[in-house]
């Protein structure tokens, strides 16, 4: 059964930084696509960042942490980041990994199978 595991998140100051990490077992993230997505309550579930499966790991960031946001890969691991710069309030949020049996790097949700079961961000003074 395919497990992904988020870590990292934490309570941190606006400014600072955090770096989410996605540990997947039963399951490949060298060729699958991955995403990291957010939901804050009361709002509707956000892609953040993806990464695709190809070997050219092409990666998108919502326009919303463009600059500040960096997804990567590690194949040894079978471990994705996400390392995030300059936070602000409104990054605060529960921070979901999800992958699939695609490798197109997408930031909406429908296509992903298998997600983990979300950490908590909280960015506050």
């Amino acid at each position: 059964q395919v497990h992904l595991v988020e870590s990292g998140g934490d309570l941190v100051q606006p400014g600072g930084s955090l770096r989410l990490s996605c540990v997947a077992s039963e399951f490949s993230l060298d060729y699958a696509a991955i995403g990291w997505f957010r939901q804050a309550p009361g709002k509707e579930r956000e892609g953040v960042s993806c990464m695709s499966g190809r070997s050219d790991g092409i990666t998108y960031n919502a326009d919303s942490v463009k600059g500040r946001f960096t997804i990567s890969r590690d194949s040894a691991k079978n471990t994705v980041y996400l390392q995030m710069n300059s936070l602000k309030p409104e990054d605060t949020a529960v921070y979901y990994c999800a992958t699939g049996l695609f490798t197109e790097c997408v930031l909406f949700s429908y296509p992903y199978d298998y997600w983990g079961q979300g950490t908590q961000v909280t960015v506050s003074s």
